[in-house]
Formats: C-alpha cells, sequence, structure tokens
C-alpha cells in the first residue's frame, strides 16, 4: 500500500495550474486587445494624411484635391482655392518638412493636426464614412455640449 496515496492530490494541482493559465491569458489577452483598439483606432486616418502629404510632396494637386472630396470641382472650394492653401505658393510649398503630429478619435472621423513647415498647426477633419478630408470646423472633439443652467427665478 505504499503508492495508495502517492498521488492524492496531483489531478487537483494540475488543474489549478491550467485554469490559473487560463485567467491570466484571458486577462492578457483582453488587456492586449483594449490597447490596440485605443492605438489603432485612428491609424487609417494618419495613413490619409500622410497620403495626402506625399500627393503634395509628389506636387499632383489633382490626387490631393480629389482625397480632399472633390472629385468634380467642389462647388464651396474650388481648385484655385486649394492651390492656394495647399500649392506651390502656399505654407506648404515645401512639404516635406510637413507632417501628422497627432490625432484626436471622435464620433464619426478623426482629427489629424497636422504641423505645416512654417511650425503652424493646422487640424484637418477626416471623415471616416466617406474617407475624405477637409478642415477641422473645430480643433478638439466635441464629446458633449451642457445643458445650460436654468435661471434663477426673477427678484420681485
Amino acid at each position: 500500500m505504499p503508492g495508495f496515496l502517492e498521488d492524492y492530490g496531483v489531478g487537483d494541482q494540475r488543474r489549478e495550474k491550467v485554469v490559473r493559465w487560463l485567467v491570466v491569458s484571458a486577462i492578457v489577452l483582453t488587456i492586449a486587445i483594449i490597447a490596440g483598439y485605443f492605438v489603432l483606432r485612428t491609424y487609417p486616418a494618419r495613413r490619409f494624411a500622410n497620403q495626402f502629404l506625399d500627393s503634395l510632396r509628389r506636387h499632383d494637386y489633382q490626387t490631393a484635391y480629389r482625397m480632399w472630396g472633390c472629385e468634380q470641382p467642389c462647388r464651396d472650394y474650388s481648385f484655385e482655392k486649394f492651390l492656394e492653401d495647399w500649392g506651390p505658393k502656399s505654407e506648404f510649398a515645401d512639404p516635406s518638412r510637413a507632417g501628422v503630429k497627432k490625432t484626436s478619435f471622435c464620433n464619426t472621423g478623426v482629427i489629424v493636426t497636422l504641423t505645416s513647415p512654417t511650425g503652424r498647426d493646422v487640424p484637418l477633419w477626416y471623415e471616416r464614412s466617406n474617407t475624405t478630408l477637409g478642415f477641422s470646423p473645430w480643433p478638439v472633439c466635441v464629446t458633449r455640449i451642457p445643458a445650460p443652467e436654468a435661471a434663477p427665478p426673477p427678484a420681485q
């Protein structure tokens, strides 16, 4: 009877190790997925803005204008105005010194902040639904607009 109790509890220890390994793996995987989501959710906007800057570097202004969302000439933003803002006589005349500074995720798009060759920050809006660029109407995402506080009743 010397071997009767030698293996007592070995199966429980093995099961505990497997369960511990599965729990730790699940936690690490969950943290990695969440971190990856927050890091990579603005990647398409950053890549698109870099492609836009590459078009400016190649002096391919027609492609850059189409990336702006103007497949046909835009009614409110003509190609001549686009060249004034982004062409050879603009502050982006030497876009080799321009780059993407930061990105901010918003509900329907991404604010991509470019640094111009002169050092000025230019916020652009990347629309996720149709993958176009445009000037950002605001420098930061407006996540919530607070309701106005109720005015106190007039004194009598």
